[in-house]
Parts: structure tokens; sequence; C-alpha cells
């Protein structure tokens, strides 16, 4: 049960009292929960927080448990909403931290303005993106999203707002911050840069390939070329067609590389939600059988093909046509495992493939990446290597899997991404992230009492 012993009758009265997961839908807990665009209201909130503390939360996509917090405070933070300057010749933009992906990119293409960090779904908040310095298809050219932003303000426990940029006075709580899980304070406002694009669509090609060492083989090669890339591939078939798969690397179209129909509205959004999934599902939907029928229909939907012109739907966020497509995993959730091993760790792809396959594990969602260099936030998840991420639903023998992943990530010299994170130890956190201890010195500096806290950090000793 949620107590907030200090929070003042005004607080209190714009409070309530939600059971919160993240996007995995497993372990809920209930908050109190704060929404206001009010800035001073949310700065005496994380005052009188009380002893379980104050933790920011966007639109709910971690996959875990960094955006909850049993018993203490949650600030909601999609009521701060405003997007307050663009500068479409520079390409800058002032926005609050609850503005989303989505919000953002309806407002700023219709100047030729894209945002350079893009994840799978655009149902992220500004805040939520600097958090978790979230990363896409783009890595291997752009970075992650802390890479393009130019400042932030930061309310932080002793309830200053600073005004941090990557290399000013206290970059070091800039960059802790970024990739921080929201606990050095709350992002309120932020400055992005954005890039130049001449149209919304891409050019793409599409490589169909028969088996895993063949797709990783076909990744290395030319991704400088591209300014996206990413695979997917088959984990249900085994046999000579293993890991079979898609590859699919893209740049911005130019006008010129668009249809005639096309160039009327180069720059239009293109992004309809045709549908939401209803909460009816029963565990275990996803097996064997329905594995095999999606991974044959997925593998079979993207033949070779160069060249091709798609929308924003179409190459990067095909998932966000479906609204709630988490409720298809039933009511036990499930569970994304995302980790990166070094480029000349590759076998740790296979090896983790066929310990999914051997114990009877379906994730029909497999994305392969390749990340270039990371930046200088001690948290920040990416760095050079093969990153892959799986879902899979929550189920017997799925503990005993990821202890074994654990096992085979950490000696390959890897880590685990904490914006998809659920159920590690604070021993693998700890020895996936060596630079941990001095992202503790930071955070501790400016929050010795422990003001912002979440389940996540509590589970995790963060």
């Amino acid at each position: 049960m949620a107590t907030l012993g200090r929070v003042s009758a005004a607080i209190r009265a714009s409070i309530e009292r939600k059971a919160l997961t993240g996007w995995g839908r497993t372990a809920p807990t209930v908050a109190e929960v704060l929404s206001t665009p009010d800035i001073d209201r949310i700065a005496r909130a994380v005052a009188e927080s009380g002893d379980r503390g104050v933790i920011a939360r966007g639109l709910g996509r971690s996959y875990g448990d960094p955006a909850q917090n049993a018993g203490g405070l949650v600030i909601d933070m999609t009521a701060l909403d405003r997007i307050h300057s663009m500068d479409a010749d520079n390409g800058v933009v002032v926005v609050d931290a609850g503005v989303s992906l989505d919000t953002l990119m309806r407002a700023a293409l219709p100047f030729g303005l894209w945002i350079p960090v893009l994840p799978g779904t655009r149902q992220v908040t500004i805040g939520g993106a600097i958090g978790a310095d979230i990363h896409g298809k783009a890595h291997h050219v752009a970075g992650s999203f802390g890479n393009h932003v130019l400042s932030m303000d930061l309310l932080t426990a002793d309830g200053q707002v600073r005004t941090l940029t990557p290399d000013g006075a206290e970059s070091e709580l800039f960059w802790a911050t970024v990739g921080g899980m929201g606990l050095t304070g709350i992002v309120l406002r932020a400055t992005l840069r954005l890039e130049h694009v001449e149209t919304a669509y891409f050019v793409v090609d599409t490589e169909q390939i028969d088996n895993l060492d063949e797709l990783m083989e076909r990744q290395a090669c030319d991704d400088e070329k591209y300014a996206e890339s990413v695979s997917w591939f088959d984990a249900v078939t085994t046999g000579q067609h293993f890991g079979r798969g898609t590859l699919t690397r893209a740049n911005h179209a130019k006008l010129e590389d668009l249809p005639k129909k096309l160039r009327a509205n180069p720059l239009k959004f293109d992004a309809p939600q045709l549908l939401t999934v209803p909460d009816v599902f029963p565990p275990g939907l996803l097996n064997r059988l329905t594995g095999r029928i999606f991974s044959e229909f997925w593998y079979r939907k993207s033949p070779t093909k160069l060249g091709a012109v798609q929308n924003i739907t179409q190459f990067l966020h095909p998932l966000d046509i479906i609204g709630e497509w988490n409720r298809g995993y039933g009511p036990h959730g499930f569970l994304q495992y995302q980790f990166v091993v070094p480029l000349e760790r590759g076998d740790v792809i296979r090896s983790a493939l066929t310990a999914m396959t051997e114990r009877g594990q379906v994730s029909a969602l497999n994305v392969l990446k390749r990340f270039g260099a990371g930046n200088q936030a001690p948290l920040s998840f990416p760095k050079p290597g093969w990153t892959l991420c799986v879902d899979i639903p929550v189920g017997r023998g799925l503990a005993e899997l990821c202890a074994e992943l654990d096992r085979m990530v950490l000696d390959a010299g890897g880590r685990h991404y904490l914006a998809k994170e659920s159920r590690a130890s604070p021993e693998v956190i700890q020895q996936g992230y060596p630079r941990i201890d001095e992202w503790r010195k930071i955070r501790n500096a400016y929050d010795p009492d422990g003001v912002f806290a979440s389940d996540m950090a509590r589970r995790l000793n963060l």
C-alpha cells in the first residue's frame, strides 16, 4: 500500500493512487501518481515526497520497473507537453520533457526536420529518451539520443533547476543523467539538434538471407553506406535454415527518389494507428506452433528487393500501427532481453539463440543491430558491438534461460540494456557497467538522501 507521510494537502489533491507496470506488464506496484504541467508543483512534490522518494514517468514504454516506485511518488510527465520553439534553419528545438517523439515528429517534419535517433516506437517522451539514452537503427552513424541534446533543465533533489550542457560547468551531471534512468533528477525541458531531410520517406534495401551466419556476415558489410540498418531473424526454425532472416537497410529519400504521386507532399507524416489490441488474450498464445506460423509469414513477406520507397511506419515503426500490442502476450506479460557484446564476440548471438531453442523458448520479435561508438555517459548502454533483442513470454524455464544468457553476455564483456531490463541481479549490472561506481558518486553528490528512487533502483542497488 502506498503511503506518503509529508505531502501537503495542495499536492495530495492532485494525486491519484495507481498500480503501474512497465511495457512487459510484469511486477505491478502501487504508487501515488501526480500529473501536472506546473513545474513549481512538481518541485514541491519532490521536496515533500517522503522516505520512498520520487521518480518521473513518461509513456511507460520501458519494459521493466524503472518508472515504478512502490509506496512512493511518481510524477507523470506527459502533462508537461509544450514545444517551446523550433529554429528550422539551424534544426534546434526546445521542448518540454513530456513531449513524445511522435508529437515532435509531427511538428518538425513540415519544416524538413528529423529526429536523428528513433527507437522502435515513437511513443517515448523526450525525458524518457534522455533517461534511457535510447538508440535506434541509426546508432552506427548517429550514436544515441544523448549525443543530440544541446542542453537540459534538470530539477535536482535540492530543489534547484539546473541548466546542463554536454561540456558545461556541471557536465558530469549532464552525462550522469543521460542513461541515468531518472535517478539524478527530473528532466523538465531539453534543447535538441535535429537533422534536415528532404522527405519523410526512405529508400530501402531488403535482403532475404537463408541462415544466421550469412545474415551476420552480410550485416557486417557496407553498413557505413546506410543511415539505418537492422535485421530480423527467425528464432524458431532449426537445421540448415537456423537463424534465417531479413536484413533491412535504408537512407533518407531525396525528393528525386520519390515516385511522382508522393512528390506533392514529400514531408507527409504517414503513420496511422489502425487498431488497438483488446485485453482478452490468454497466456501461452505464443508457442512453438504460433511462433513458427508468425516466423514463416514474417520471413516470406520481405523478399529481397533493392531501392524500395517506404514511409515511416513501413520502415521504422510497424508496431506503432497496433495500439497496446503488448496485450497479445496475455496477462502474465513478457520479458524483452537485450544485450550488447563486442563485435569480435558475435559468436554469442548464435549461442544465445541455440540456448533459447534448446530450452523451448519462443521469441517472434528478434532484432539484431550493430552499434557504433558509445558516448561518455557512464550508464549509457550502447558500445561498439552486436546487440540482440528478443521478446519471450513469461513462463516456465525463463529464469533459468536468462541466467544462462547472463553468463554468456558477461563472459564476453557485454552488458544489458536498463530500459529493457526487468529481472537481473545487482551483480550482473555491476559487472556489465564498469563505470557504475563513477555514476553513483555523481548521483550521490547531487542527491545524498536518495530522493529519486524507483523499483529498479532498489532492485539493482543503483
